[in-house]
C-alpha cells in the first residue's frame, strides 16, 4: 500500500484509488473471491500450488510502549514472517519469525513485535514463506504507532457494529465508506466495542430500499446463513477484510478489540438454549466456544495480555490516556430483566478488576471500552427481558444494574478522577452526561458516557434513558421513528473521535457521521 502524508488529515483524492479499486473487484468480490480461500479457512480449502498468498491483509492491535501484536492470513501452510523497520524504505530492518500458518487456525497467524521504540511510528513488512523455504508471498505492509512516554498528543477512534441489519460490503458506496473516514483523520488507536461481525445476519445480494434504491450486498458463503460450526464463524470475520476500505485502515491503525454478542448470536448469554429455528445447533455456550475461538483467531489481541487470558485487559498510553477493555458479555446473567435481585453483566472477579486497574492509573484519563451502555434501556424481545445494564424501571438499582452500582461507588469511594466510559451498541450516536442530583442511586460521581455507531450496519433509535445513575441526553444522531434500520446510504453511520492535548491534558471528543464531519463537540478539562 501506499505512505500515507505525515500530517493528520489525509486529502480524499488519496483515497479515491481505493474506492475505484472496490468498485472494480466488486463483481470480484461477489464471485470469485467467495469461489476461493479468501472467504474461508477450512483446511481441504489451502491452495497447493504456486507462491503462498496474504488473503486478508495485516493488522495490529495491543499496542504498548516497546510492543504490539501484528497478524495476518495465508492461503496455505507456511510460516509468518515479519520485517520491522523505523522507516517505510525498510533500508535498515530486522526480520522476526512468526508462528506457522495452518489449517488448525484457518490460516491465520500473529506474534508481538518487541523492541519497538517509543512513541514512533514502526514499519512492518509481512510475508508468508512456504515450509520447505523455496518461495515467499508478495509481501503487504503495514504501520503502527507505538504507545509514547510523557505528555503526547493523542488521538483515537471508537465504534462498533459492522455488516449487521443485512448491510453489507456494497461496491457501489465505497465497500464500508465509514472506514475509509477514520482513515482520513489518521487516529493512533481504534477502539472497537463489539459486534465486530453479524454471525446471525446472512445477507441477500441486493435490497430495495423505500426510495426505490438498490442496496447491493457482496456476498460469500459463510454470509449466506447463520453462523453454527467454526469454519463458519471464520467466515463471517473473514467476510468483512474483503472491503478495501477496511483492510487499509487495519493496515495503519492499531487497535484494542473487544466482544458483543453478534459475533455469536443476538442477546446472547451463557448458558442460553435458542428457540430459532434457523439454528440446529441450539445450545449458545457451544456456539460461543466456536465464535470465541474464530474472535481471536481473525483479531490482534494478545490472550497473555488478558487478565484471564479471554478479552477484559488495560493498556496505557502515555501520561494522559490508559484504557480499560470490558467483556461484558462472557459473565452475563439471564436476560430476564428481574429487578429484585443482584444481576451481573461483568462478574465479580471483573469488576473488582475494573476498580483495582483503575484506582492503580495515573493516567490524567481513564478510558472505559465498554461493549453496552450504562442507562439506556434495551429490550430482548416482548416479554420485559432486558440485554444490556438497564432493568429499564428505573429506582433504585436492580439486576445487573446492581454491579455497575457497586463499581461506580467504589470508583468514587477511591477518588478516582476523569473516568469516560466509551460505547457503541444501540446503533446511533449519542452524548450521555450521569449525575447523581438527577438520580436515584446517588453514591458516585458524574460522568460522560459517549456512544457511537453502527460503523456499517442498520441505523436504529434513538433508545429510552433509565434514570437510576441520572442519564441526560445531551446530544443525540439517529435515525427518525419511520426510517429505522437506515441502510448505509442514509446518512446514520457513526464513529467518536476523542483528542487529548498533550500539554494541557484537555479531553476533545467529537462524534462524526461516517463522512467523518463533526456533528457535536465538547472539550473536558481534567480534575
Amino acid at each position: 500500500m501506499t505512505d500515507l502524508p505525515s500530517h493528520r488529515e489525509v486529502p480524499a483524492a488519496g483515497l479515491a484509488v481505493a474506492r475505484r479499486r472496490l468498485l472494480k473487484a466488486g463483481a470480484v468480490g461477489a464471485g470469485a473471491l467467495a469461489a476461493t480461500t479468501l472467504a474461508g479457512g477450512t483446511a481441504a480449502g489451502f491452495s497447493r500450488s504456486g507462491r503462498p498468498v496474504l488473503t486478508h491483509g495485516v493488522q495490529s492491535g495491543d499496542v504498548e510502549r516497546h510492543s504490539a501484536m501484528v497478524w495476518t492470513r495465508a492461503d496455505r501452510p507456511s510460516r509468518m514472517l515479519v520485517e520491522v523497520s523505523a522507516d517505510p524504505s525498510f533500508l535498515r530492518s530486522r526480520v522476526v519469525r512468526g508462528p506457522v500458518l495452518s489449517p488448525e487456525t484457518g490460516g491465520t497467524g500473529k506474534l508481538r513485535l518487541r523492541g519497538l521504540p517509543t512513541g514512533a511510528d514502526t514499519y512492518y513488512r509481512v510475508t508468508a514463506e512456504d515450509l520447505d523455504g523455496r518461495v515467499t508471498s508478495e509481501p503487504v505492509t503495514g504501520r503502527l504507532r507505538t504507545a509514547p512516554k510523557g505528555r503526547s498528543d493523542v488521538r483515537l477512534t471508537w465504534s462498533g457494529d459492522v455488516a449487521g441489519q443485512g448491510w453489507g460490503i456494497n461496491a457501489d458506496i465505497g465497500g464500508m465508506p465509514a472506514y475509509t473516514a477514520m482513515a482520513r483523520r489518521r487516529p493512533d488507536l481504534f477502539l472497537h466495542c463489539g459486534d465486530t461481525v453479524y454471525a446471525d445476519g446472512p445477507l441477500e445480494e441486493s435490497v430495495t430500499l423505500p426510495d426505490g434504491r438498490v442496496y447491493r450486498n457482496v456476498v460469500t458463503e459463510a454470509k449466506s446463513k447463520v453462523a453454527e460450526t467454526l469454519d463458519e464463524y471464520r467466515g463471517q470475520f473473514a467476510y468483512n477484510l474483503l472491503a478495501d476500505s477496511v483492510r487499509e485502515f487495519n493496515a495503519v491503525t492499531p487497535s484494542y478489540v473487544q466482544w458483543d454478542d453478534h459475533e455469536v448470536v443476538n442477546n446472547w448469554y451463557p448458558g442460553e438454549i435458542l428457540d430459532l429455528p434457523e439454528y440446529t445447533e441450539k445450545r449458545v455456550d457451544v456456539l460461543a466456544r466456536r465464535a470465541f475461538r474464530a474472535f481471536h483467531e481473525w483479531h490482534p489481541i494478545d490472550p497473555k495480555a488478558a487478565e484471564d487470558g479471554r478479552v477484559y485487559r488495560n493498556f496505557a498510553y502515555g501520561d494522559h490516556v490508559e484504557v480499560f477493555v470490558l467483556d461484558m458479555r462472557s459473565y452475563k446473567d439471564r436476560n430476564d430483566g428481574d429487578a429484585h435481585r443482584d444481576g451481573s453483566v461483568l462478574g465479580e472477579r471483573q469488576a473488582a478488576w475494573l476498580v483495582r486497574a483503575l484506582a492503580r492509573s495515573r493516567a490524567t484519563w481513564k478510558i472505559v471500552q465498554a461493549d453496552l451502555p450504562i442507562g439506556l434501556a434495551v429490550a430482548d424481545g416482548d416479554a420485559g427481558a432486558m440485554e444490556g445494564v438497564s432493568n429499564g424501571v428505573g429506582g433504585a438499582p436492580g439486576g445487573r444494574e446492581t454491579e455497575l452500582a457497586w463499581v461506580l461507588s467504589e470508583v468514587a469511594r477511591r477518588q478516582v478522577r476523569n473516568v469516560v466510559w466509551l460505547t457503541a451498541d444501540v446503533h446511533y450516536t449519542a452524548a450521555h452526561h450521569y449525575s447523581p442530583e438527577r438520580a436515584s442511586f446517588t453514591d458516585f460521581a458524574p460522568f460522560w458516557e459517549f456512544v457511537s455507531g453502527p460503523l456499517h450496519a442498520g441505523a436504529f433509535g434513538p433508545g429510552d434513558l433509565d434514570g437510576t445513575f441520572g442519564p441526560k441526553a445531551v446530544f443525540t444522531h439517529a435515525p427518525p421513528a419511520d426510517g429505522q434500520n437506515a441502510s448505509p446510504m442514509e446518512g446514520f453511520q457513526h464513529f467518536g473521535e476523542i483528542n487529548v492535548d498533550g500539554p494541557s491534558g484537555a479531553l476533545t471528543v467529537d462524534l462524526r457521521d461516517g463522512t467523518g464531519a463533526s456533528l457535536w463537540s465538547k472539550t473536558l478539562q481534567p480534575e
